[in-house]
């Protein structure tokens, strides 16, 4: 009884961490815009570089990175003390890219996910974060699109998890985690097909 209710209350908390907004941390901090009020409206990294301020998408980048990873880190550490169940950490994970995509306190319009998405990656096996993050920069810095980035890597994760460890529930979290990330893109997606798309870098707020 005790482990459920502490495996729970590492579920809400991983929730609440996940909630937490570093593109509104950051813009608030070096006095920008709210960035849901231009660009793309997405309170992430790459809508706050359209600010123009290159110093708060990187603390919104990292800033949302560290949160899921911290989160899986703690689950990792603290899963065996308290006598949760393996699957505590693969939960802890979703919940925490769950919180950054529907943060409760951004009455549930939150990011994209792809930092957090890394940084949840990097805390559950370096090496499969370290590949998809290459991924994301391969094709970013090649083609100069953040969305198609995203959408490659996040196809790429669960078949370089299935490669590393074969089929197990961690391979099942991060396939959902990359459906629901293509699923934020989807938008994106349909404007790369009509040829709308932002590239990185362009559309600067004046």
């Amino acid at each position: 009884m005790h482990s459920l209710l502490n495996m729970l209350l590492a579920i809400l908390a991983a929730y609440l961490l996940g909630s937490v907004s570093f593109a509104l941390v950051a813009s608030r901090i070096f006095g920008l815009a709210d960035p849901r009020t231009y660009g793309s409206k997405n309170p992430g990294a790459t809508n706050v570089l359209r600010s123009g301020h290159k110093g708060a998408a990187v603390l919104t980048l990292i800033g949302d990175a560290a949160k899921g990873w911290l989160a899986v880190f703690l689950a990792e550490r603290w899963a065996p003390v308290f006598n949760l169940p393996d699957f505590t950490v693969g939960l802890v994970a979703l919940a925490v890219f769950l919180g950054h995509l529907y943060p409760i306190f951004l009455r549930f319009k939150g990011g994209k996910g792809v930092a957090t998405a890394a940084g949840v990656l990097l805390a559950i096996d370096l090496r499969l974060g370290l590949a998809t993050l290459a991924t994301w920069l391969v094709v970013a810095f090649a083609l100069r699109y953040s969305s198609l980035a995203a959408l490659i890597a996040a196809l790429a994760a669960p078949l370089y998890a299935l490669l590393m460890w074969g089929g197990n529930r961690m391979v099942l979290v991060i396939a959902g985690i990359a459906l629901l990330l293509v699923g934020k893109h989807w938008q994106n997606l349909q404007r790369l097909l009509a040829g709308n798309e932002t590239k990185i870098g362009s559309g600067k707020k004046t």
